[in-house]
């Protein structure tokens, strides 16, 4: 957690030590002034009052909470898992309803059009449908489902049922017997929006692991610039106490005052790399502050940090082999091809499927009813020439006979059947209890004269599956050369701080080993001045050899893969 000091950061520490000596007068003589210069005592944009201690873990937190790089890959994420549901979508039933009152009037030219003397009938329905359909996620069919009923009333007076509801029910299934049959454009969609998915993912993790290596190594520069200020400031306070001592010998005689002029010149050599070390460290605080911070709003941003996490010394033993065999199965580079690899090979199988010819099964049932009130229809005919009928009697009378006594016209009255005549609930009846039904079954066959679209993609498809082989070789190759590249690294920075230690070792033993023959007069101030910059620069060598072993460290578990296992990243 973050949690605020009570110390001050060592360039303060430094300023007020330095402000402390500008004040300071010598005891042996009242004329004495010590030539110092003060330090700039403020750093532009930060208050350094306001300091939080910061450690490697807390800097990570921060930065997969704040940072937008990583929010943006969140949120790729997210869309990709609703691509994925959109796909899966379509398996989803459409539902249709549909309801209308529709009225007609009809004209009729017919005799028998039911229009009587007007020449017209009126016709009004009441309507209502619903149907359904939909793909099945199973061997690539599509089905139909309809359902439709109404209620007819018209002044036809040809209707034997008025009103009448009329009523019925279809079911149609197509199934694929070759092409979509095993794999369609459905299928293909889903699977792609899965790879997408994890594709995604894989960003998201390699993302993380560029943030997470982005912050340690920013971390560690800025724990390096804090300490090296410190250094340099520790330098010219030395420095300073060199001058003062000087400047007393001098006024005493036992040194030549060109001895001054020696010391005052190492001082402001260090005062110079102190400017340098106090800017180092600015720019190092902004770097880590934009990848920490979600922007320059955060209380942070004018905060001065303190990083407090030691600093990382334990090196990883893993032989190169076993590095590399752990970098090649973790390394998302190649979780990215592989899924890339994937999704061509998706495509290469739906356009192989695609070559094929379509031949589908089509099975159709239909069930209908129909019911409404009986209606009686009365026609009056002519059944016999009137003038036909007085020639026979006629010829009749002739040979003795009879006359024949028929009637010129004929009336009928025509009813429905009883097994039409109900209520809405009877012409349902109908349906369920399947007495009108119809039943087709057939294979539709379509032959392309060619498909150069589907081979052309498959084509496509092929190529880029080996152009995607040739990048895994090279990607294989890069990483193996990273993960030779990080151990020789570590390897190198490892030696080079037990070096720099034992060097900042004896460089403080010769530092010592001067002053006293200096104090002794055995030996120049030159000499004690040479020293005092081998020391600082033994120092400044070990510093950075810490540095660059910790930097070492995390790009080793990041160019074998291991960086979210290492900070135990979960998601």
């Amino acid at each position: 957690m973050l949690t605020k000091t009570a110390f001050l950061i060592p360039v303060l520490l430094a300023l007020i030590a330095s402000a402390g000596l500008s004040q300071q007068r010598t005891e042996t003589n009242d004329s004495f002034q010590p030539s110092v210069r003060s330090f700039p005592s403020e750093r532009v944009g930060v208050n350094v009052i306001n300091q939080l201690s910061l450690t490697l873990e807390d800097a990570i937190r921060l930065a997969l909470q704040n940072n937008p790089e990583v929010d943006s890959s969140k949120i790729n994420v997210r869309i990709a898992e609703l691509n994925l549901r959109i796909a899966q979508s379509v398996y989803d039933p459409i539902i249709a309803v549909e309801n209308y009152y529709e009225s007609r009037t009809v004209p009729s030219a017919s005799a028998i059009g039911g229009a009587g003397a007007l020449g017209k009938f009126t016709q009004s329905d009441l309507n209502a449908s619903i149907s359904v359909s939909g793909f099945s996620p199973v061997g690539g069919g599509s089905y139909q489902l309809d359902f439709s009923t109404s209620r007819t009333n018209t002044t036809n007076q040809n209707a034997l049922l008025n009103p009448q509801f009329p009523s019925s029910f279809s079911f149609s299934y197509t199934q694929p017997l070759i092409r979509g049959l095993r794999f369609d454009a459905r299928k293909r969609n889903i699977e792609i929006a899965k790879k997408n998915l994890s594709l995604s993912d894989t960003q998201f993790r390699q993302k993380v692991i560029e943030i997470i290596s982005q912050v340690e190594q920013a971390y560690w520069e800025l724990a390096f610039a804090l300490k090296n200020l410190q250094t340099q400031t520790e330098a010219v306070k030395q420095a300073q106490s060199q001058l003062e001592s000087n400047e007393r010998l001098v006024e005493k005689g036992v040194l030549a005052p060109i001895e001054i002029v020696a010391a005052r010149s190492q001082l402001t050599t260090f005062e110079q790399n102190v400017y340098l070390a106090q800017e180092a460290v600015t720019r190092a605080e902004n770097n880590l502050k934009t990848l920490i911070l979600k922007d320059r709003n955060s209380s942070l941003w004018y905060s001065s940090l303190i990083p407090i996490s030691p600093v990382e010394i334990f090196v990883p033993q893993i032989p190169v082999e076993e590095a590399i065999n752990q970098a090649l199965k973790n390394r998302l580079e190649l979780r990215q091809i592989q899924t890339d690899k994937e999704v061509k090979e998706i495509d290469e199988r739906f356009y192989r499927d695609q070559l094929k010819p379509q031949v589908d099964l089509v099975a159709t049932y239909t069930a209908t009813g129909i019911a409404g009130a009986a209606n009686e229809v009365t026609r009056t005919t002519t059944t016999i020439n009137p003038e036909l009928l007085n020639r026979v009697n006629q010829l009749s009378l002739l040979q003795n006979l009879p006359p024949l006594n028929i009637s010129p016209t004929t009336t009928t009255i025509s009813r429905p059947p009883d097994a039409l005549v109900g209520n809405y609930f009877s012409s349902l009846t109908d349906i369920f209890t399947n007495r009108y039904p119809t039943y087709r079954v057939g294979v539709r066959i379509s032959l392309p004269f060619r498909n150069t679209v589907a081979e052309a993609e498959l084509g496509k498809t092929l190529a880029e599956k080996q152009k995607l082989e040739n990048q895994k070789l090279q990607t294989e190759q890069m990483i193996e050369a990273e993960v030779r590249n990080a151990l020789q690294s570590l390897r190198s920075a490892e030696a080079r701080l037990k070096a720099a230690t034992a060097a900042r070792v004896a460089a403080e033993e010769l530092y010592e080993s001067e002053k006293r023959q200096f104090n002794a007069g055995l030996t120049t101030v030159y000499m004690v001045l040479q020293r005092q910059n081998d020391l600082l620069q033994a120092k400044n060598r070990e510093l950075q050899a810490q540095t660059d072993l910790s930097k070492a460290i995390s790009n080793f578990y990041r160019v074998i893969g291991a960086t979210l296992e290492h900070r135990n990243v979960t998601f």
